[in-house]
């Protein structure tokens, strides 16, 4: 484990100025160094792209086949020989890793976490990533371009948990890339949850290129030290200080009850675990348990104080939170961590807490840089520059006022002064929250937006970025959790703004684990 970088730039962070969140890059990011000669434009709103995703659509209307392949595929695996309990071993009780969520764009928003990812975590052990691999469709051809190559410089192993995205061609490529497993789960005779419809519809996978999957392995990521097959798509890192578990929630966020009962086994005894997930459990100021089929939720498991999880940490949502939650005598911190390339979602939108006190939340991007970015984006979009766009500290005024707090970032303001109206209905068209609730008005699609048309709309290729990713540290008495931002800017790659930070302790007062 390496040595303590928890110091930020001399720019400081997000929390501490404008020019620590990115707003004004000195120099250009060093990722476009890193681009393919030919960066595929990657679009929601080209039909194919639609087409090849619409297995999302199939699952929410007519119900999610996930937990029914993954069965199939769990016993493929089981029956070529799978590490008991799915579970993977480290004999060091100190040890780092890395974490990061959705991806796998293969455009500039992933590239440009690639420098201060590895700057600051080069000497790690392993790295996770948590939902979405590979955008659109999981496809196995994809991978070279948009696993392989963007991270063929981090030296150790990678695993993964599949998002849903990684899902729509039924967790094949995922299947293939991460568990070196070649077999189709669907059923030869499948035809869905509800029959002929959703068996017309379902978009079944591609074929595999073995070949072409092993020579981007092999030129970009064949060192002996970044080779690792993992168990299954669920799986445990066990080592002697820390439990590391992590689940599959297929499409819709639930898991079957093979891998419920797994769980169950897997998080029994008095040592500390940390869960990671495809979908978070605490997101946007919600509860998100993610159901068990037959009963029971995973956020009862994760919150049942006989498992001693101390952390819970999800993809699926584009950006970072924290929420710590006190569950009767303990702590358990909940983040959200999948800011690793994908578009942006916002920060802004989120409601003053009520599932933790408003001054323990923690999110990145600030909500007021959220919406000053937003406010660029429908400026340029609706061509309406001189109404929308509102400046960093406009927005932060703005946020302040409706949401009644106490904004992370000062601008020295003592009584801050009252935000302009114009500010103030850009917010509530943007749809910043007001305190206390009250009547809704117009609001303009920035949250509830279909995912095919938010995504074009919040995805932008000049810094600030807002990506982020985690180091996690671990040693046999604490895990220590801190979130890196990634602004694009090449004076904030070497040594990337350190954002959030928590300790958690693994040892109860009298010492025991």
């Amino acid at each position: 484990m390496s040595g303590d970088r928890s110091a930020s730039p001399a720019s400081g962070n997000s929390r501490q100025s404008e020019a620590g969140a990115g707003w004004s890059c000195r120099t250009p990011g060093s990722f476009e160094d890193l681009l393919p000669e030919r960066v595929p434009a990657f679009s929601w709103r080209r039909p194919l792209v639609l087409w090849r995703s619409r297995n999302d659509v199939v699952a929410h209307l007519f119900g999610d086949p996930s937990n029914a392949i993954r069965r199939r595929c769990v016993a493929a695996l089981t029956e070529r020989g799978t590490p008991a309990g799915f579970t993977m071993h480290r004999q060091a009780a100190e040890f780092s890793f890395l974490l990061t969520g959705d991806t796998g764009e293969g455009d500039r928003s992933q590239y440009a976490v690639v420098p201060p990812l590895l700057n600051a975590g080069a000497d790690t052990d392993f790295m996770v990533i948590a939902s979405d691999v590979i955008y659109p469709a999981g496809d196995a051809a994809d991978y070279p371009e948009k696993f392989f190559r963007p991270y063929r410089d981090y030296p150790g192993p990678i695993y993964a948990v599949p998002g849903n995205h990684d899902w729509y061609d039924g967790l094949r490529g995922f299947l293939h890339v991460f568990c070196d497993l070649t077999a189709d789960c669907l059923p030869d005779r499948w035809q869905g949850p509800l029959g002929l419809v959703p068996r017309l519809l379902w978009r079944r996978p591609g074929a595999v290129d073995e070949a072409e999957l092993a020579r981007a392995r092999r030129e970009h990521r064949g060192a002996p030290a970044q080779r690792a097959t993992q168990p299954g798509p669920y799986w445990t890192i066990d080592t002697p200080s820390l439990r590391i578990v992590g689940i599959d929630t297929g499409i819709t966020g639930t898991i079957d009850a093979d891998q419920g009962r797994w769980l169950r086994g897997v998080s029994a005894g008095p040592k500390p675990k940390l869960l990671i997930t495809g979908k978070p459990l605490r997101v946007d100021d919600r509860v998100r348990p993610c159901p068990i089929e037959g009963g029971g939720t995973v956020d009862e498991i994760v919150a049942d104080p006989a498992h001693h999880y101390v952390a819970a940490i999800g993809g699926d949502i584009h950006n970072y939170q924290r929420y710590p939650v006190r569950v009767g005598d303990r702590v358990i911190q909940y983040v959200v961590a999948g800011g690793g390339g994908a578009f942006m979602h916002a920060t802004h939108t989120i409601p003053r807490t009520r599932l933790v006190d408003e001054d323990a939340f923690r999110c990145y991007p600030l909500r007021g840089d959220s919406l000053s970015r937003y406010s660029r984006l429908y400026g340029r979009v609706l061509r309406l520059p001189g109404l929308f766009e509102l400046t960093p500290r406009e927005a932060t005024a703005a946020v302040r006022h409706r949401l009644g707090i106490t904004p992370a970032r000062s601008y020295g303001d003592g009584e801050a002064p009252r935000p302009s109206r114009r500010a103030l209905l850009v917010a509530a068209l943007l749809g910043v929250p007001r305190a206390g609730g009250g009547r809704r008005r117009l609001r303009l699609p920035v949250k509830r937006l279909p995912q095919r048309f938010r995504s074009e709309l919040a995805d932008w290729d000049r810094p600030p970025f807002f990506k982020s990713f985690l180091r996690i540290d671990v040693t046999g008495a604490e895990l220590r959790i801190r979130c890196f931002a990634v602004t694009g800017c090449g004076d904030q790659e070497t040594d990337p703004p350190c954002e959030d930070e928590v300790t958690i302790p693994l040892r109860s007062p009298s010492g025991d684990t």
